[in-house]
């Protein structure tokens, strides 16, 4: 298994959580939070790919960009 920056295998028992707001057409991004606090992204269609790795004031940031609608629809 690779690891993806913060020590993390991919495949570690992580728990990774989708919006109860996920339409079914697969389209969605799963998240999961790490020991140090940092939140993991990943496509859910592509489970063992890139994972991209915030921190926990980059991603309540981009949770608020995106609940005033600044990266449009």
């Amino acid at each position: 298994m690779s690891e993806f920056g913060i020590g993390i295998e991919v495949g570690a028992a992580l728990s990774w959580m989708k919006s109860s707001f996920s339409s079914s057409n697969g389209e969605c991004l799963e998240c999961a939070t790490v020991s140090d606090g940092a939140i993991l992204v990943r496509d859910s269609k592509r489970q063992t790919g890139p994972v991209i790795t915030c921190t926990p004031t980059a991603w309540r940031a981009f949770v608020a960009g995106v609940r005033d609608g600044r990266f449009g629809a």
